[in-house]
């Protein structure tokens, strides 16, 4: 009898035999394959975030020592310095190699330079060019940083204000005039590179 009821239960708990005509359902693992690995898997974007980030080690003492100097207002006006140095020399000769006039004495227009005579005043112009460069560079640099420092914010204002300020130092040495004109010229164009990057 024990063994009779036994059979009873097992029976009520089998599924029930599908009808005749149709197949049997897939087993749910199967359904679970076809997601993982088969037709309707679909890729997804590994996002770090998602995951708290990529750690990364704690940074040393000389690290942050480092850190601190490159993103002072100092290091980033001898950058510009050297940048500007560097562009204002090639600018220069560049200009120089173009100019019809180079070498040529103007108390003996009629004589013909040498080659020793035109590379001196095509290295006399790119080092005129190329201090005149690293001044203003300097200048704007350390300007943006230190009005970037004073603000607490990195837009559009900064360039405008140091573009102003450096502009106007420059032209100040003119005239008050001569001021007014560098410091919106150079506004202006601070203004229009900004835009431009960003």
């Amino acid at each position: 009898r024990a063994g009779l009821h036994r059979g009873r239960r097992g029976a009520a708990m089998a599924p029930p035999p599908p009808p005749e005509g149709r197949e049997a359902p897939p087993l749910q693992y199967s359904l679970l394959l076809q997601y993982l690995v088969g037709e309707h898997r679909q890729p997804r974007a590994w996002d770090p975030a998602a995951l708290g980030g990529i750690p990364s080690p704690p940074k040393s003492e000389e690290q942050k020592m480092v850190e601190r100097i490159m993103e002072s207002c100092a290091f980033k006006a001898a950058l510009a310095c050297v940048g500007g140095f560097v562009l204002g020399g090639a600018f220069g000769v560049f200009t120089a190699g173009i100019d019809t006039n180079v070498g040529f004495d103007p108390k003996d227009p009629y004589r013909t330079p040498t080659a020793k005579e035109v590379l001196k005043d095509m290295g006399q112009r790119g080092i005129s060019y190329a201090k005149n460069f690293a001044i203003v560079g300097a200048m704007f640099s350390c300007t943006e940083c230190l009005v970037e420092s004073h603000r607490g914010k990195s837009d559009w204002k900064n360039s405008v204000i140091s573009g102003c300020i450096t502009g106007g130092a420059i032209g100040f040495r003119a005239g008050l005039k001569a001021g007014v004109i560098g410091c919106g010229g150079f506004a202006a164009f601070s203004a229009a590179i900004d835009y431009y990057l960003r």
